[in-house]
Protein backbone atom coordinates (compact mmCIF):
# COMPACT_ATOMS: atom_id res chain seq x y z
CA UNK A 1 0.00 0.00 0.00
CA UNK A 2 1.78 3.47 -1.06
CA UNK A 3 2.14 5.90 1.74
CA UNK A 4 1.07 9.38 2.33
CA UNK A 5 4.83 10.62 1.81
CA UNK A 6 5.85 8.58 -0.75
CA UNK A 7 2.77 9.22 -2.86
CA UNK A 8 3.64 13.23 -1.81
CA UNK A 9 7.50 12.89 -3.20
CA UNK A 10 6.38 11.49 -6.24
CA UNK A 11 4.44 13.81 -7.68
CA UNK A 12 5.82 17.36 -6.71
CA UNK A 13 9.39 16.94 -8.21
CA UNK A 14 7.29 16.23 -11.55
CA UNK A 15 5.59 19.45 -10.96
CA UNK A 16 8.37 21.41 -10.39
CA UNK A 17 10.28 19.97 -13.14
CA UNK A 18 7.77 20.78 -15.45
CA UNK A 19 7.03 24.61 -14.19
CA UNK A 20 10.97 25.09 -15.35
CA UNK A 21 10.81 23.57 -18.58
CA UNK A 22 7.91 25.42 -19.45
CA UNK A 23 9.50 28.50 -18.15
CA UNK A 24 12.52 28.07 -20.15
CA UNK A 25 11.85 27.14 -23.40
CA UNK A 26 10.88 30.36 -25.03
CA UNK A 27 13.20 32.38 -22.83
CA UNK A 28 16.65 31.31 -22.60
CA UNK A 29 17.49 34.62 -22.80
CA UNK A 30 15.65 35.54 -19.90
CA UNK A 31 16.70 38.27 -17.54
CA UNK A 32 18.56 37.28 -14.40
CA UNK A 33 15.87 38.56 -12.37
CA UNK A 34 13.19 35.79 -13.77
CA UNK A 35 15.63 33.05 -13.23
CA UNK A 36 16.20 34.11 -9.34
CA UNK A 37 12.19 33.88 -9.15
CA UNK A 38 11.76 30.58 -10.36
CA UNK A 39 14.75 29.62 -8.04
CA UNK A 40 13.01 30.79 -4.96
CA UNK A 41 9.45 29.33 -6.03
CA UNK A 42 11.32 26.00 -6.28
CA UNK A 43 12.85 26.32 -2.91
CA UNK A 44 9.03 27.42 -1.46
CA UNK A 45 7.77 24.11 -2.86
CA UNK A 46 10.72 22.27 -1.43
CA UNK A 47 9.66 23.55 1.73
CA UNK A 48 6.01 23.08 1.74
CA UNK A 49 7.09 19.59 0.71
CA UNK A 50 9.19 18.96 3.62
CA UNK A 51 6.42 20.35 6.36
CA UNK A 52 4.02 18.20 4.39
CA UNK A 53 6.62 15.57 4.62
CA UNK A 54 6.82 15.96 8.82
CA UNK A 55 2.85 16.31 9.21
CA UNK A 56 2.49 13.09 7.26
CA UNK A 57 5.18 11.46 9.08
CA UNK A 58 3.33 12.47 12.51
CA UNK A 59 0.12 11.26 11.58
CA UNK A 60 1.38 7.66 10.19
CA UNK A 61 3.47 7.53 13.66
CA UNK A 62 -0.21 8.10 15.57
CA UNK A 63 -1.80 5.59 13.40
CA UNK A 64 0.51 3.09 14.15
CA UNK A 65 0.34 3.32 17.56
CA UNK A 66 -3.51 3.34 17.72
CA UNK A 67 -3.34 -0.07 15.82
CA UNK A 68 -0.76 -1.71 18.51
CA UNK A 69 -2.86 -0.51 21.67
CA UNK A 70 -5.97 -2.96 22.56
CA UNK A 71 -8.80 -2.05 21.63
CA UNK A 72 -11.19 -1.88 24.64
CA UNK A 73 -14.31 -3.50 24.87
CA UNK A 74 -17.50 -3.11 27.02
CA UNK A 75 -17.75 -5.52 29.26
CA UNK A 76 -21.47 -8.06 28.79
CA UNK A 77 -23.57 -7.76 31.40
CA UNK A 78 -23.10 -10.61 33.71
CA UNK A 79 -25.60 -13.23 33.56
CA UNK A 80 -26.68 -15.05 37.29
CA UNK A 81 -26.37 -18.37 37.25
CA UNK A 82 -28.59 -18.62 40.34
CA UNK A 83 -32.47 -19.31 39.57
CA UNK A 84 -35.31 -16.65 40.26
CA UNK A 85 -36.33 -16.86 43.87
CA UNK A 86 -40.17 -15.59 42.80
CA UNK A 87 -42.27 -18.24 41.21
CA UNK A 88 -45.43 -18.02 39.82
CA UNK A 89 -48.44 -20.50 38.50
CA UNK A 90 -51.99 -20.32 37.89
CA UNK A 91 -55.00 -21.93 36.15
CA UNK A 92 -57.87 -20.37 34.69
CA UNK A 93 -61.58 -22.46 33.98
CA UNK A 94 -63.65 -22.14 31.85
CA UNK A 95 -67.21 -24.32 32.66
CA UNK A 96 -70.76 -24.83 31.23
CA UNK A 97 -73.39 -26.81 33.37
CA UNK A 98 -76.16 -28.58 33.09
CA UNK A 99 -78.49 -29.40 35.77
CA UNK A 100 -81.66 -32.04 35.29
CA UNK A 101 -83.78 -34.45 35.84
CA UNK A 102 -85.55 -33.95 39.02
CA UNK A 103 -89.28 -33.83 38.02
CA UNK A 104 -91.38 -30.88 38.96
CA UNK A 105 -88.37 -29.00 39.01
CA UNK A 106 -86.74 -26.48 36.26
CA UNK A 107 -83.71 -27.58 34.52
CA UNK A 108 -80.58 -25.35 35.20
CA UNK A 109 -78.10 -24.52 32.46
CA UNK A 110 -75.08 -21.77 33.82
CA UNK A 111 -71.80 -20.74 33.09
CA UNK A 112 -69.07 -20.92 35.75
CA UNK A 113 -65.55 -19.49 35.72
CA UNK A 114 -62.48 -20.40 38.24
CA UNK A 115 -59.41 -17.91 38.17
CA UNK A 116 -56.58 -18.53 40.66
CA UNK A 117 -53.01 -17.12 40.67
CA UNK A 118 -50.34 -18.50 43.23
CA UNK A 119 -46.89 -16.85 44.06
CA UNK A 120 -44.18 -18.12 46.45
CA UNK A 121 -40.57 -15.93 46.77
CA UNK A 122 -37.38 -18.47 48.81
CA UNK A 123 -36.54 -15.90 51.62
CA UNK A 124 -33.40 -18.21 52.02
CA UNK A 125 -32.90 -21.97 51.22
CA UNK A 126 -35.13 -23.48 54.07
CA UNK A 127 -37.63 -20.44 54.41
CA UNK A 128 -40.47 -19.36 51.53
CA UNK A 129 -43.58 -17.00 51.82
CA UNK A 130 -45.94 -17.49 49.79
CA UNK A 131 -49.93 -17.23 48.52
CA UNK A 132 -52.94 -17.50 46.36
CA UNK A 133 -55.56 -15.04 45.27
CA UNK A 134 -58.75 -17.00 43.95
CA UNK A 135 -62.29 -16.32 42.74
CA UNK A 136 -64.90 -17.34 44.85
CA UNK A 137 -67.31 -16.09 47.40
CA UNK A 138 -64.88 -15.66 50.59
CA UNK A 139 -68.05 -17.58 52.77
CA UNK A 140 -67.22 -20.48 50.72
CA UNK A 141 -64.30 -22.55 51.71
CA UNK A 142 -64.78 -25.37 49.66
CA UNK A 143 -65.64 -23.38 46.01
CA UNK A 144 -63.96 -20.77 44.31
CA UNK A 145 -66.41 -21.04 41.50
CA UNK A 146 -67.99 -17.94 40.03
CA UNK A 147 -71.67 -18.39 38.19
CA UNK A 148 -72.01 -16.00 35.54
CA UNK A 149 -74.71 -13.73 36.44
CA UNK A 150 -75.60 -10.49 38.23
CA UNK A 151 -76.61 -8.18 34.95
CA UNK A 152 -72.35 -8.61 34.97
CA UNK A 153 -71.04 -7.66 38.07
CA UNK A 154 -67.49 -8.14 38.70
CA UNK A 155 -65.98 -10.85 40.57
CA UNK A 156 -65.25 -11.67 43.49
CA UNK A 157 -61.97 -12.18 44.30
CA UNK A 158 -60.17 -13.06 47.48
CA UNK A 159 -56.73 -14.11 49.58
CA UNK A 160 -57.37 -17.45 49.62
CA UNK A 161 -53.87 -18.51 50.89
CA UNK A 162 -51.34 -16.80 52.95
CA UNK A 163 -48.21 -19.34 54.70
CA UNK A 164 -44.92 -18.95 55.64
CA UNK A 165 -43.36 -22.38 54.85
CA UNK A 166 -40.11 -23.57 56.65
CA UNK A 167 -37.71 -26.48 55.37
CA UNK A 168 -35.26 -27.34 57.78
CA UNK A 169 -34.10 -30.81 55.98
CA UNK A 170 -36.88 -33.17 55.91
CA UNK A 171 -39.57 -31.36 57.78
CA UNK A 172 -41.85 -29.07 56.20
CA UNK A 173 -44.00 -26.84 58.23
CA UNK A 174 -46.71 -24.04 57.42
CA UNK A 175 -47.74 -20.98 58.82
CA UNK A 176 -50.84 -18.92 58.38
CA UNK A 177 -53.77 -20.31 56.03
CA UNK A 178 -51.99 -23.05 54.43
CA UNK A 179 -52.04 -25.69 51.76
CA UNK A 180 -54.04 -28.78 52.31
CA UNK A 181 -51.17 -30.69 54.36
CA UNK A 182 -53.32 -34.23 53.71
CA UNK A 183 -53.44 -37.82 51.06
CA UNK A 184 -57.49 -37.13 50.40
CA UNK A 185 -60.18 -37.56 48.31
CA UNK A 186 -63.04 -35.57 48.31
CA UNK A 187 -65.22 -37.68 50.39
CA UNK A 188 -63.50 -35.79 53.50
CA UNK A 189 -61.35 -32.94 51.83
CA UNK A 190 -62.83 -30.60 49.21
CA UNK A 191 -59.94 -29.68 46.82
CA UNK A 192 -60.23 -26.07 47.59
CA UNK A 193 -60.30 -25.85 51.35
CA UNK A 194 -57.39 -24.05 52.60
CA UNK A 195 -57.27 -24.92 56.37
CA UNK A 196 -55.52 -22.32 58.79
CA UNK A 197 -53.45 -22.74 61.55
CA UNK A 198 -50.22 -24.49 61.31
CA UNK A 199 -49.26 -27.69 59.73
CA UNK A 200 -46.19 -30.02 59.39
CA UNK A 201 -44.86 -32.93 57.73
CA UNK A 202 -42.13 -35.05 57.92
CA UNK A 203 -41.07 -37.34 55.06
CA UNK A 204 -38.37 -40.36 55.20
CA UNK A 205 -37.06 -42.88 52.91
CA UNK A 206 -37.00 -46.47 54.36
CA UNK A 207 -35.75 -48.96 51.83
CA UNK A 208 -37.46 -47.53 49.06
CA UNK A 209 -40.84 -46.79 50.79
CA UNK A 210 -41.89 -43.50 50.93
CA UNK A 211 -42.86 -42.87 54.51
CA UNK A 212 -44.91 -39.29 55.76
CA UNK A 213 -45.73 -38.32 58.91
CA UNK A 214 -48.20 -35.04 58.79
CA UNK A 215 -50.04 -32.88 61.64
CA UNK A 216 -52.05 -30.15 61.86
CA UNK A 217 -53.88 -28.14 64.36
CA UNK A 218 -56.99 -25.74 62.11
CA UNK A 219 -58.51 -23.00 63.53
CA UNK A 220 -61.96 -23.33 62.63
CA UNK A 221 -63.73 -20.34 64.18
CA UNK A 222 -62.21 -18.04 67.21
CA UNK A 223 -65.07 -16.78 69.66
CA UNK A 224 -64.33 -13.74 71.50
CA UNK A 225 -66.42 -14.59 74.30
CA UNK A 226 -66.70 -18.36 74.44
CA UNK A 227 -64.57 -21.18 73.63
CA UNK A 228 -62.78 -21.48 70.20
CA UNK A 229 -64.06 -24.30 67.50
CA UNK A 230 -60.59 -26.00 66.18
CA UNK A 231 -59.39 -29.05 64.64
CA UNK A 232 -56.31 -31.42 65.77
CA UNK A 233 -55.34 -34.09 62.93
CA UNK A 234 -52.79 -36.59 61.59
CA UNK A 235 -52.05 -38.70 58.97
CA UNK A 236 -49.11 -41.87 58.71
CA UNK A 237 -49.03 -41.96 54.98
CA UNK A 238 -46.57 -44.98 52.97
CA UNK A 239 -45.70 -45.17 49.03
CA UNK A 240 -43.89 -47.90 47.71
CA UNK A 241 -41.70 -47.92 44.56
CA UNK A 242 -44.04 -47.26 41.33
CA UNK A 243 -43.04 -50.11 39.12
CA UNK A 244 -44.75 -52.28 38.35
CA UNK A 245 -47.34 -51.92 41.01
CA UNK A 246 -46.93 -48.94 43.33
CA UNK A 247 -49.49 -49.33 46.79
CA UNK A 248 -49.77 -46.47 48.81
CA UNK A 249 -51.77 -46.57 52.27
CA UNK A 250 -52.84 -43.44 54.28
CA UNK A 251 -54.66 -43.40 57.91
CA UNK A 252 -55.78 -40.00 59.36
CA UNK A 253 -57.54 -38.87 62.36
CA UNK A 254 -59.33 -35.93 62.64
CA UNK A 255 -60.70 -34.74 65.69
CA UNK A 256 -62.55 -31.50 66.20
CA UNK A 257 -64.28 -29.21 68.89
CA UNK A 258 -67.29 -27.13 66.95
CA UNK A 259 -67.62 -25.07 70.24
CA UNK A 260 -67.94 -21.72 67.96
CA UNK A 261 -70.34 -21.31 65.04
CA UNK A 262 -70.80 -18.06 64.93
CA UNK A 263 -68.28 -17.49 61.53
CA UNK A 264 -70.35 -20.29 60.03
CA UNK A 265 -73.94 -20.08 57.95
CA UNK A 266 -75.98 -22.23 56.11
CA UNK A 267 -73.47 -23.05 53.58
CA UNK A 268 -71.05 -24.49 55.86
CA UNK A 269 -73.65 -26.38 58.06
CA UNK A 270 -74.66 -27.64 54.87
CA UNK A 271 -76.89 -31.39 55.39
CA UNK A 272 -75.06 -32.05 58.55
CA UNK A 273 -77.90 -32.43 61.88
CA UNK A 274 -78.10 -28.95 62.99
CA UNK A 275 -80.48 -27.14 65.49
CA UNK A 276 -80.62 -24.91 68.29
CA UNK A 277 -77.76 -23.11 66.87
CA UNK A 278 -75.20 -25.91 66.97
CA UNK A 279 -74.06 -29.25 65.52
CA UNK A 280 -75.63 -32.35 67.51
CA UNK A 281 -72.76 -34.51 66.61
CA UNK A 282 -69.16 -34.48 67.34
CA UNK A 283 -67.08 -34.97 64.45
CA UNK A 284 -63.99 -37.22 65.40
CA UNK A 285 -63.35 -38.83 61.86
CA UNK A 286 -61.34 -41.88 60.95
CA UNK A 287 -60.32 -41.86 57.44
CA UNK A 288 -58.29 -44.46 55.59
CA UNK A 289 -57.60 -44.16 52.15
CA UNK A 290 -55.51 -46.89 50.30
CA UNK A 291 -54.48 -46.88 46.48
CA UNK A 292 -53.23 -49.58 43.50
CA UNK A 293 -51.16 -48.20 40.80
CA UNK A 294 -50.54 -50.60 37.68
CA UNK A 295 -48.30 -49.59 35.25
CA UNK A 296 -48.12 -52.35 33.29
CA UNK A 297 -49.22 -50.94 30.06
CA UNK A 298 -47.19 -48.03 29.61
CA UNK A 299 -46.20 -44.82 31.48
CA UNK A 300 -49.15 -43.43 29.14
CA UNK A 301 -51.77 -46.03 30.17
CA UNK A 302 -51.35 -46.35 34.23
CA UNK A 303 -55.03 -48.68 35.53
CA UNK A 304 -55.45 -46.90 39.56
CA UNK A 305 -58.01 -47.72 42.02
CA UNK A 306 -58.51 -45.84 44.82
CA UNK A 307 -60.81 -46.44 48.18
CA UNK A 308 -61.64 -44.43 50.80
CA UNK A 309 -63.49 -45.37 54.10
CA UNK A 310 -64.62 -42.76 56.72
CA UNK A 311 -66.06 -43.44 60.37
CA UNK A 312 -67.16 -40.76 62.62
CA UNK A 313 -66.63 -41.82 65.89
CA UNK A 314 -68.52 -38.86 67.31
CA UNK A 315 -71.62 -38.61 65.99
CA UNK A 316 -75.31 -38.52 67.70
CA UNK A 317 -76.36 -40.69 64.99
CA UNK A 318 -76.06 -44.42 63.17
CA UNK A 319 -75.65 -42.19 60.02
CA UNK A 320 -71.75 -41.97 60.75
CA UNK A 321 -69.64 -44.10 57.36
CA UNK A 322 -69.07 -42.78 54.30
CA UNK A 323 -67.09 -44.46 51.36
CA UNK A 324 -65.99 -43.99 48.11
CA UNK A 325 -64.31 -46.22 45.10
CA UNK A 326 -62.64 -44.97 42.10
CA UNK A 327 -60.75 -46.34 38.76
CA UNK A 328 -59.02 -44.30 36.86
CA UNK A 329 -57.78 -45.50 33.30
CA UNK A 330 -54.72 -43.46 31.58
CA UNK A 331 -53.00 -40.08 32.38
CA UNK A 332 -53.87 -36.57 31.82
CA UNK A 333 -49.94 -34.37 32.07
CA UNK A 334 -48.76 -34.02 28.80
CA UNK A 335 -50.26 -33.85 25.37
CA UNK A 336 -52.02 -36.30 23.53
CA UNK A 337 -53.16 -38.15 27.18
CA UNK A 338 -56.61 -39.15 27.48
CA UNK A 339 -57.81 -40.26 31.32
CA UNK A 340 -60.77 -42.44 31.76
CA UNK A 341 -62.85 -42.15 35.33
CA UNK A 342 -65.65 -44.09 37.30
CA UNK A 343 -66.27 -43.25 40.75
CA UNK A 344 -68.66 -44.30 43.45
CA UNK A 345 -69.21 -42.86 47.04
CA UNK A 346 -71.84 -42.79 49.46
CA UNK A 347 -72.06 -40.29 52.68
CA UNK A 348 -74.12 -40.84 55.55
CA UNK A 349 -75.96 -37.37 57.39
CA UNK A 350 -73.06 -37.18 59.86
CA UNK A 351 -70.09 -39.03 58.38
CA UNK A 352 -68.05 -36.30 57.72
CA UNK A 353 -68.26 -32.31 58.46
CA UNK A 354 -70.03 -31.18 55.67
CA UNK A 355 -68.42 -27.73 55.67
CA UNK A 356 -65.00 -28.90 54.43
CA UNK A 357 -66.13 -31.90 52.04
CA UNK A 358 -66.53 -32.15 48.64
CA UNK A 359 -69.16 -29.21 46.43
CA UNK A 360 -69.03 -31.12 43.32
CA UNK A 361 -73.06 -31.29 44.00
CA UNK A 362 -75.84 -29.95 45.91
CA UNK A 363 -75.19 -32.61 48.59
CA UNK A 364 -72.54 -32.46 50.80
CA UNK A 365 -73.53 -35.39 53.13
CA UNK A 366 -76.63 -37.98 53.15
CA UNK A 367 -75.70 -38.94 49.46
CA UNK A 368 -75.16 -42.07 46.50
CA UNK A 369 -73.53 -40.69 43.86
CA UNK A 370 -71.73 -42.02 40.56
CA UNK A 371 -69.19 -40.17 38.65
CA UNK A 372 -68.35 -40.66 35.16
CA UNK A 373 -65.17 -38.45 33.24
CA UNK A 374 -63.35 -38.40 30.32
CA UNK A 375 -59.74 -35.61 30.10
CA UNK A 376 -58.50 -34.69 27.43
CA UNK A 377 -55.07 -32.83 26.72
CA UNK A 378 -54.62 -31.49 22.95
CA UNK A 379 -51.56 -29.26 24.41
CA UNK A 380 -49.36 -28.40 26.77
CA UNK A 381 -50.89 -26.63 29.73
CA UNK A 382 -54.62 -27.43 28.54
CA UNK A 383 -57.40 -30.23 29.60
CA UNK A 384 -60.24 -30.94 28.19
CA UNK A 385 -62.89 -32.28 30.20
CA UNK A 386 -66.31 -33.81 30.52
CA UNK A 387 -67.45 -34.73 34.32
CA UNK A 388 -71.02 -36.42 34.30
CA UNK A 389 -72.40 -36.73 37.98
CA UNK A 390 -75.84 -39.22 38.83
CA UNK A 391 -77.07 -38.78 42.41
CA UNK A 392 -79.48 -38.80 44.78
CA UNK A 393 -79.95 -38.74 48.29
CA UNK A 394 -79.22 -41.96 50.45
CA UNK A 395 -82.41 -41.51 52.90
CA UNK A 396 -84.70 -39.21 51.28
CA UNK A 397 -84.87 -37.00 54.76
CA UNK A 398 -84.66 -33.68 53.27
CA UNK A 399 -85.40 -32.79 49.38
CA UNK A 400 -85.89 -34.86 46.30
CA UNK A 401 -85.24 -38.07 46.42
CA UNK A 402 -84.89 -38.72 42.50
CA UNK A 403 -81.87 -39.21 41.18
CA UNK A 404 -80.19 -36.21 39.76
CA UNK A 405 -77.73 -35.68 36.96
CA UNK A 406 -75.46 -33.03 36.42
CA UNK A 407 -72.74 -32.79 33.84
CA UNK A 408 -70.07 -30.76 33.27
CA UNK A 409 -67.98 -29.54 30.48
CA UNK A 410 -64.55 -27.64 31.29
CA UNK A 411 -62.00 -25.44 29.32
CA UNK A 412 -58.64 -25.79 31.86
CA UNK A 413 -55.55 -23.83 30.82
CA UNK A 414 -52.56 -24.06 33.50
CA UNK A 415 -49.89 -21.76 33.37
Amino acid sequence: MTSFSGLYRSRLPLCAALLLASSLTPAAAAPADDIAELKAAVEALRAEQARAQARIAELEGALARQREAPVAVAAAPAVSSEPSRLSLSGDMRVRYESNFGVADARDRDRGVLRARLRAAYAVNDWLTVGGQIATGDPDDPNSTDMTLSNFDDDLQVSLDQAYIRLTPGDLQVHLGKIPQPFMRTELVWDGDVSPQGASAAYTADLGGVKVKASGIYFMVDESVAGPDSRMIGGQLSMQTPSAPIQAELAVGYYDYALRSVAGGDAGDFRSNLFAGGRYLSDFNLLDVIAALTWNGLGEKWPVRLVGDYVHNYGAATDADTGFGVDLLVGRASKPGDWRFTYGYAEAETDAVLAAFSHDNTNIGTNYMQHTLAIDFVPKHNLVLNATYYRYRQKDGVIGPVDWQNRLRLNFLVNF
